[in-house]
């Protein structure tokens, strides 16, 4: 039994199986020895010193463990395992307080890494609970230093160093290891009690019993000295798993902030923010420790930062995650129309919500039109499983998706949607040297391979490097490396060859050959199948599959040109647009102009509508705006339609999938549009063409 103000301190030193004395713990090696002896601190009696060995799954110790402790696996595999040898500590020391007449205690060790990185994160990973001892105890090297001033900073103190600072002396060869570190701390808590020095135990140490869930103002301060970011997180993991992971570690409350990418999802990365900067530092020792099978990384990081993604301004957030200690679950894919009741009906009454409609947070654009999102309370965590089971169960005519979610995403997201333009715009334009333009290539003859399964890694020279004798069979700019959505490679790449029999050969040659340590697959393919994924679509022993950005009718239109997104054509009013061919004409038709930045700089054509994210080429469309008399040019040589001035491209995101042409029309009822200069742009029907008949200044696609 354990008091804020204890008549008792058990002495307790640890060791495991890897690194010794400052680095204790933060290699995950298991605790192989404990020993330990009772203080009566009012009588100066102590009881009997106990060593208890303990035995590790695994056995194997390192060299410097083997030196230090003199122990050997033999020894340890007859020793018993740490839940039983806890077991054994606890009626051991409720043995000695007896014979010595107290009733409480509190833990006493060297440092805190024995408490905090060993004995927590290992039993946490073992699933069994620590008793209540353990979450308090007394550092004895903050006491000496409180004690002692004039000594050395607390963490240069050792045992050693305090012993010698009392002029104690310390013969480690005389005693078993562990046994004489315990009988030396006794003796530095005896010079501390002297009349000379009379100190006093009375702020112990205080290890949380569990995370705290909370809401974050971006209006309060965060000491960057107190965050740090973990990385590699699995993207099913919560607030309570991180917790989990830095079990022994006071995190602030609200400090976990779990990370979203730009859809909206986890991308395995979270801030998380401890209550000082010795946790962090403490934090910072767990680099490359597993939760689960995977290894997690853990870097520095600012206060900034963890506001940037924790922090809130809404009113309506902060209310709603003013009650403390609930479960939250988010919720995602409900109808536009679902409204509290639908929720509280589909949840049911297995799992009631906290506060009823009260407990509900709808996520909203800024005008008011519901996104799809919602956050749920629970009071515990029966209900929240509860709920969890009902995970893309269905409501009206859609799937619902339900995971766990914390107070930090719930203001991540809020902050998000309600700071969507409603005509997203676009970073300031790069425009590099532009270089001769070049055609890219269409038809169905098969003078291009598809290189499959690239390291993410590997660039440009990598693939020359892996084509050899053959890159002087490729085309002039005829590498395209397809990016997913984030601009990173996708692990595609298409290559134009100078005909179908030297790409035939360089498929024979490369298929499965090594780049890296990654085999690669090359198929040979046409012009035509090679921009069908390059514009988004998908190409498999299927057959091929229009891209998502096209619909069925417009696809068949659009079968061989290089479409560039509405995105892209805000970048430069001057910006070019492909000639739309149809299959019948694309041979005699003249080339297409397109710019591109020269030196391989990487643009990436941003189809955020899409998830998985479409896959593209930064060489495929050429929207860097060309000099205006090569613009000129090019238009009359190739009746390439050119945005007028003034004029511009709207995209339209989040449409009803039963949206019309009428209803888009109701939409941008007051603006005016201008179909007639589009026409080789937008394939109209004559029907759609006599409904938009109108001003020319605003064109919808």
């Amino acid at each position: 039994m354990t008091a804020s103000h204890s008549d008792s301190l058990v002495v307790l030193f640890g060791a495991t199986a890897g690194a010794y004395g400052a680095k204790l713990g933060s290699d995950e090696r298991e605790l192989i020895l404990l020993v330990w002896q009772v203080v009566d601190l009012h009588s100066k009696k102590v009881g009997t010193l106990h060593k208890s060995l303990v035995k590790a799954d695994n056995l194997d110790l390192s060299d410097q463990c083997r030196e230090v402790s003199g122990l050997t696996p033999e020894g340890l595999g007859k020793a018993e395992p740490l839940d039983r040898v806890l077991q054994q500590f606890s009626q051991l020391v409720s043995s000695d307080l007896k014979v010595l007449g107290r009733s409480s205690y509190t833990l006493c060790s060297d440092g805190q890494l024995l408490i905090r990185q060993v004995l927590h994160p290992e039993t946490s990973k073992k699933n069994f609970l620590l008793s209540d001892c353990f979450y308090s105890f007394y550092d004895l090297r903050k006491e000496f230093h409180t004690c002692y001033p004039s000594s050395a900073a607390v963490k240069d103190q050792t045992i050693k160093t305090m012993a010698e600072y009392l002029g104690l002396g310390t013969d480690e060869t005389e005693e078993d290891f562990g046994v004489w570190q315990v009988k030396t701390m006794v003796a530095i808590i005896f010079s501390m009690l002297s009349e000379s020095c009379n100190h006093i135990f009375t702020e112990p140490e205080t290890v949380k019993y569990k995370y705290e869930t909370g809401p974050c103002s971006k209006s309060e301060t965060v000491d960057s000295e107190t965050v740090i970011r973990a990385r590699g997180l699995p993207w099913q993991s919560s607030d309570q798993d991180i917790a989990r992971f830095f079990k022994g570690l006071n995190i602030a409350k609200g400090g976990v902030a779990l990370c979203l990418n730009a859809q909206g999802r986890r991308n395995g990365e979270a801030l998380v923010r401890f209550v000082n900067s010795e946790q962090r530092d403490l934090a910072l020792e767990r680099h490359k420790h597993h939760m689960g099978s995977r290894y997690i990384e853990v870097y520095k990081a600012t206060g900034e930062e963890f506001l940037k993604i924790a922090g809130g301004t809404s009113n309506e957030v902060a209310q709603f995650l003013s009650k403390e200690n609930q479960v939250i679950i988010r919720m995602r894919g409900l109808p536009f129309t679902a409204t509290q009741e639908d929720v509280l009906g589909f949840l049911g009454p297995e799992c009631p919500v906290t506060g009823g409609k009260e407990g509900l947070l709808f996520v909203k654009y800024p005008d008011g039109r519901p996104t799809g999102d919602a956050f749920v309370l629970f009071s515990c965590e029966e209900y929240a499983q509860n709920a969890l089971k009902k995970h893309k169960e269905i409501l009206g005519k859609r799937y619902i998706e339900l995971f766990r979610s914390t107070a930090a995403e719930v203001q991540q997201v809020l902050n998000r949607y309600m700071s969507t333009p409603l005509i997203p715009t676009l970073p300031t334009p790069i425009i590099p040297v532009i270089p001769p333009p070049y055609t890219i290539a269409t038809g169905s003859i098969r003078d291009c391979v598809r290189l499959r399964g690239l390291p993410y890694t590997a660039g440009i020279d990598d693939i020359l490097e892996f084509m050899g004798d053959a890159t002087a069979d490729i085309k002039p700019h005829g590498v395209h490396m397809v990016l997913n959505q984030q601009g990173r490679p996708s692990g595609d790449a298409f290559i134009q060859m100078k005909s179908a029999d030297k790409a035939f050969m360089v498929a024979q040659k490369c298929h499965k050959k090594m780049m890296k340590d990654r085999y690669v697959e090359v198929f040979q393919c046409s012009g035509e199948e090679m921009n069908f994924v390059l514009m988004g679509g998908t190409l498999n022993r299927s057959g091929l599959s229009p891209p998502p950005c096209l619909s069925p009718p417009a696809y068949a239109a659009f079968q061989t040109a290089a479409v560039i997104p509405a995105e892209a054509a805000l970048y430069q009013p001057q910006a070019l647009l492909p000639t739309t061919r149809t299959p019948q004409a694309s041979a005699a038709a003249p080339p297409t102009v397109t710019y591109y930045p020269a030196q391989a700089a990487q643009l990436y054509m941003n189809y955020t509508a899409y998830y998985p994210s479409p896959p593209v080429s930064p060489t495929t469309v050429g929207y860097i705006a060309a000099p205006p008399g090569a613009v000129a040019a090019a238009a009359t040589a190739t009746h390439t339609p050119i945005l007028p001035q003034p004029g511009a491209l709207v995209r339209m995101q989040g449409l009803p999938y039963n949206t019309g042409m009428k209803e888009i029309l109701s939409f941008f009822q007051g603006y005016q549009y201008a179909p007639d200069d589009y026409n080789g742009l937008i394939q109209l029907s004559d029907q759609a063409r006599s409904v938009l008949q109108a001003p020319k200044e605003w064109v919808c696609l």
